[in-house]
């Protein structure tokens, strides 16, 4: 079966990370791809984890089970630095593709005061300039962003619906024009800013989403809570979706959570809260 429409069409890749030489896993929150094509995934629970596959799905190794108490997300750079938020203990970490820690930002199991970082992040990415940029929507509704020093540069965010405002800013991506694409998932919608926090643009007409992926050709990918996938273009406009709620192969029995899209076109997405084990892979044909 095909998935997807126009120049992006993509088939299910069956039985991706099971089998015999795969590892069962229990909730999935958030994946990334390193430069070797292979798969970093947040086992979130029961038992937290990050699982380690290669890129046909054969289980490598894992990591961090003394670590985590609810990891969210997952995101690596272009130079295979690790970038992971913590709900419940408030903090963004990284690390080596191993999992030797390299440093932590926030007081673990202290959250932030109201405005200030952090209080349950739900994602962290590198900016152009190397600034690391927070979505801190669980426990608030702001974004922050860092020098990287680790020093604080500018917060902006609060509370509402109204331009520049959220409702749970659950990822943020950073495109290569500097603007910062914001998942603003309570109000269905990507909110788009300066690198200083001002508001630029707002793309109104989706669903809740609950991760966003820019690849190098500057095609945008949303991973949708009700149950889809979207592909647009950096003007907003829809080039592809796929999906719904159902328990077959290929759709979502739960909701979307998180997207990838590796170096050969492949999108990989995750689903949460109640399923275990759902990552799909769907190569693009």
């Amino acid at each position: 079966m095909v998935y997807g429409s126009g120049n992006y069409t993509y088939e299910r890749v069956e039985g991706w990370g099971g089998g015999a030489s795969g590892r069962d896993l229990g909730v999935v929150s958030s994946m990334a791809v390193d430069s070797q094509d292979r798969v970093h995934v947040i086992d979130r629970e029961p038992n937290p984890a990050i699982v380690v596959y290669d890129r046909d799905g054969r289980f490598l190794y894992d990591w961090g089970q003394d670590l985590f108490k609810v990891p969210h997300s997952i995101w690596i750079s272009e130079d295979d630095i690790i970038y992971i938020t913590e709900v419940e203990l408030h903090t963004v970490m990284t690390f080596t593709l191993e999992g030797k820690m390299l440093s932590m930002l926030g007081t673990p199991g202290r959250p932030g005061a109201l405005g200030q970082p952090f209080n349950s992040p739900t994602w962290a990415v590198l900016g152009l300039d190397d600034d690391l940029y927070v979505t801190d929507g669980y426990g608030q509704h702001y974004a922050h962003r860092f020098t990287t020093d680790g020093e604080l540069r500018c917060t902006w965010g609060g509370h509402g619906s109204e331009a520049g405002q959220f409702d749970t800013p659950h990822c943020v991506r950073v495109d290569r024009d500097g603007r910062v694409l914001i998942v603003d998932r309570g109000n269905a919608r990507v909110q788009i800013f300066d690198a200083e926090g001002r508001y630029l643009d707002s793309w109104d007409h989706l669903l809740a989403a609950n991760d966003l992926y820019i690849d190098r050709d500057d095609v945008v990918y949303l991973a949708e809570a009700p149950g889809r996938v979207s592909i647009l273009n950096l003007d907003g406009e829809v080039l592809s979706q796929w999906g719904n709620r159902d328990d077959k192969d290929g759709v979502f029995v739960d909701a979307p959570h998180g997207i990838w899209v590796d170096a050969h076109g492949d999108v990989y997405v995750c689903e949460v809260p109640f399923a275990h084990n759902r990552i799909q892979k769907y190569r693009r044909v």
